[in-house]
């Protein structure tokens, strides 16, 4: 026995060796472990077996991988790369009577997609002990029985394989049996019950005996049975099966108390000793708990859940027993056959979500594995997506595909993706089943914000309030978050030589634009300005858009009267022929305004007059004329009020006094300057005394520069009654120029003044022409008798005539107020 056992033990390991060596020869990594080893225990490394290193297990994503119906007893340490155990290992429990027990795991490989197989042999240790199915085993011997008879008993069961498994049969030592151990066509062993000395009934009827059972583990096991022969009269024969051997297919799935195979045996005695009933022999709990047997019919029905998945063939051993106790053994194979009654099932072992909408035609976007645990074409399983998606199925390598995009992303078009994978099997009919995956688009910076129009304008009225809004410029990105959140800012530029961010602001986060001053119409009329919409993605974005600004008149600037001179300069009388017809124009007021359009069209009316029918003034020219023929009885001095209005809302005016004098003579000039001034003051006094004496003082001089005055003048002097106005043009201020044909200077004017002559109290005359007119820019810093000078000969000339216009416009004032006092 012993060196049968090494022989056997020999001859599997050398299979085994060869196994191993064909598994290596294709690539695949074959381990080999007892059962029962520790949670924990390495196995072996498969880092190193592979020729990789540890990290590139855990950045490649190495996993195992095992059918659904596997139970994960074994485990990859990604840390060292070593095989563990993960559970118990129960070599009975998962192979059964099976020889040969292996695990098969896939490692799974990543990023290139990479698989290899793993078998792990499980070798069994001596961890049960043979077992009876009774424990007692009784039977029935006839004291006819002759010497040598063999009676079979029980086989005992041992759930190891092996040497492992029974291998020895002892009997107590007795005066009538000996035992004979023999092997079945399995390699099992049963023993034999050899009667060696007759029996007696007369003398003992009943016979126990101690039967063991002992496998060939390292430590020995064993089992026990009490034998109890009860000792009868002749009964010579036993029960014979129909067949050696019932092998039938069973379909999976089929329904409870279904009649499997019936077995039958006949036995040749009569009466009792004829009577056969049936039981199993030795089965496992598994075949007990899926299968039934009629004691008396024979009849195998299905009793549990058939699941070829689970169990594809099941063995048990049938025992037919007459009425005395002898039995017959026969073997019942059953083989399950597979039915369509699995779908496929699909995992998803890995996905890129979000996948950047920028990723490349083809780029790889997850990984997925379909099973089905039927067998055969139910198993062959093809898989597909719906069309109307950028992605696709490449079949990769044994059941697994890669999920790739056949077109570009765009996520602003679409952000999330429904992909429905349907896995469909060849059974027949063939089974389906789908599974949807969510796959999101993530945003990448590929947008500027878009202004939502080319450019903005804005109407502000002069004089604003500073801070006050004008307007909004809004522009949308289309990204996502910091990509699509716009910010606003003002593009560096000039408005006339002052930076843009003197005359406006901008909210970044609103985009409204705020009046940094107020605005005056008559300094600048419109502007224009930059805005720049920024993203905030990685490089940021931008976009530009003009805003234009165009700021409207307001009506803040009062008429300004050119003509006659406004109030505190001296006054200028005008004279009015007494024969003037009706219709002449004796005068003219002339006035501006620095507002715009409406708010610049001036209108004049007369307010007060000293004779109110003698005289009327055009509305809009100002023109002054005589609205009657003139009489001697009309009064020679005449005062007009005149009132000059804009048009704007609310409307400015001001007002002017001409001074008329109606006569043919000038000598009643300076009657009329006397009775402008009516009222005597006792400081005037004193001041014209104090003039007067130094008048006398410089009379002599005064005669001389009088003479130097006529040498500097070349042209003749006009007569006040001729009918033309004179008012020099510098009295027009810098800035009132035509307002774009709105105002009310549509022509230029150049005045010529001139004081009486000939009169008892003004004996000179003094000539000044105003041909020149100023920049718009510049300011009147001289005196009209300053800027008549410096149009004479020459320069030293000039001097000369500058200084006697001034001794002489003060000796002309003194002469007056002389006359008046």
């Amino acid at each position: 026995m012993g060196q049968n056992g090494f022989m056997v033990t020999t001859s599997f390991s050398i299979c085994f060796f060869i196994l191993l060596m064909l598994h290596t020869s294709r690539g695949d990594m074959s381990y080999s472990i007892e059962e029962e080893m520790r949670r924990g225990s390495v196995i072996g490394n498969i880092a190193k077996d592979l020729g990789l290193d540890v990290k590139s297990l855990s950045d490649r994503k190495a996993r195992l991988d095992t059918d659904r119906t596997s139970r994960r007893l074994c485990d990859m340490n990604l840390s060292t790369g070593g095989l563990i155990v993960a559970e118990r290992i129960d070599r009975e429990e998962i192979c059964g009577p099976r020889v040969s027990c292996a695990l098969i795991y896939e490692l799974i490989l990543e990023n290139p997609l990479e698989m290899h197989r793993i078998v792990i042999q499980i070798q069994d240790i001596n961890d049960n002990s043979p077992r009876f199915s009774n424990d007692q085993i009784k039977l029935e011997i006839g004291e006819s029985a002759d010497k040598g008879a063999r009676f079979p008993l029980d086989e005992a069961h041992d759930l190891d394989t092996g040497v492992n498994a029974v291998q020895r049969y002892f009997l107590d030592k007795n005066d009538h049996f000996k035992l004979a151990v023999n092997t079945n066509t399995d390699g099992g062993k049963y023993a034999e019950l050899i009667l060696d000395k007759e029996l007696d009934r007369e003398i003992q009827q009943e016979v126990s005996l101690l039967l063991t059972a002992s496998d060939g583990g390292s430590p020995q096991r064993s089992g026990t049975a009490v034998i109890h022969v009860t000792v009868l009269d002749a009964n010579d024969n036993i029960p014979v099966f129909s067949q050696a051997v019932y092998k039938v297919s069973l379909p999976e799935n089929s329904p409870l108390d279904f009649v499997v195979v019936t077995v039958s045996a006949t036995d040749a005695d009569e009466g009792p000793n004829g009577e056969v009933t049936y039981d199993f022999g030795r089965v496992s709990d598994k075949v007990k708990n899926v299968f039934s047997l009629e004691q008396k019919t024979g009849e195998i029905r299905v009793k549990g859940q058939i699941d070829f998945e689970e169990e594809s063939v099941y063995e048990m051993r049938i025992q037919a027993k007459d009425g005395l106790g002898l039995v017959s053994y026969t073997k019942v194979i059953i083989e399950i056959t597979d039915v369509n009654d699995n779908k496929p099932e699909i995992f998803i072992k890995s996905l890129y979500n979000p996948i950047p909408e920028n990723a490349v035609i083809g780029t790889e976007a997850g990984i997925i594995n379909v099973q089905d645990n039927d067998s055969g074409e139910n198993k062959n399983i093809r898989c597909s997506i719906q069309h109307n998606v950028p992605f696709k199925l490449v079949p990769s390598i044994k059941n697994y595909y890669s999920l790739v995009t056949t077109s570009e992303l765009d996520r602003e078009v679409v952000t999330d993706y429904n992909i429905t994978i349907t896995a469909t099997d060849e059974g027949s009919p063939p089974l389906s089943s789908s599974k949807t995956i969510q796959l999101s688009v993530s945003d990448v910076n590929d947008n500027s914000p878009v202004f939502d129009k080319q450019s903005y304008s804005a109407q502000v009225t002069e004089n604003n309030k500073p801070g006050s809004s004008i307007c909004s410029v809004t522009a949308r990105d289309p990204d996502w978050r910091q990509n699509g959140t716009v910010f606003y800012s003002l593009l560096p530029s000039e408005v006339n030589g002052v930076p843009v961010s003197s005359f406006l602001s901008i909210n970044g986060d609103t985009g409204v634009i705020h009046a940094v001053r107020s605005y005056d119409y008559e300094q600048c009329r419109s502007f224009k300005a930059h805005v720049v919409a920024r993203d905030n993605g990685s490089p940021p974005l931008s976009s530009n858009v003009t805003v234009s600004v165009r700021i409207t008149d307001q009506n803040d600037n009062s008429p300004l009267i050119l003509y006659p001179a406004p109030a505190g300069s001296s006054i200028m009388t005008e004279m009015v022929p007494r024969a003037a017809p009706a219709g002449s124009l004796v005068s003219k007021v002339i006035a501006v305004d620095a507002d715009s359009g409406q708010n610049a069209w001036l209108s004049y009316q007369i307010v007060k007059s000293t004779d109110p029918g003698l005289f009327s003034i055009g509305q809009y020219s100002g023109e002054i004329r005589a609205q009657r023929d003139i009489v001697g009885t009309d009064s020679m001095k005449q005062n007009l009020v005149i009132l000059v209005k804009d048009n704007g809302h609310p409307s400015l005016s001001a007002t002017c006094t001409v001074y008329l004098v109606i006569s043919d003579n000038l000598s009643d000039l300076p009657e009329v300057n006397n009775a402008s001034y009516d009222e005597p003051s006792s400081k005037l006094t004193t001041y014209l005394i104090i003039a007067l004496v130094s008048v006398s003082t410089f009379f002599l001089t005064f005669i001389i520069l009088v003479v130097a005055v006529r040498l500097c003048h070349r042209r003749k002097p006009r007569l006040l009654f001729d009918g033309a106005v004179a008012i020099p043009s510098a009295y027009l201020p810098p800035n009132y120029a035509d307002m774009e044909g709105a105002g009310t200077l549509r022509s230029s004017y150049n005045y010529d003044t001139y004081l009486t002559t000939g009169s008892r109290t003004s004996d000179f005359k003094f000539v000044t022409s105003y041909n020149d007119t100023l920049p718009a820019d510049q300011t009147v810093r001289k005196s009209p008798s300053e800027a008549g000078g410096e149009d004479l000969t020459g320069r030293m000339e000039g001097r000369q005539c500058n200084e006697v216009k001034v001794v002489l416009s003060i000796s002309i004032a003194v002469l007056q107020m002389e006359r008046s006092l």
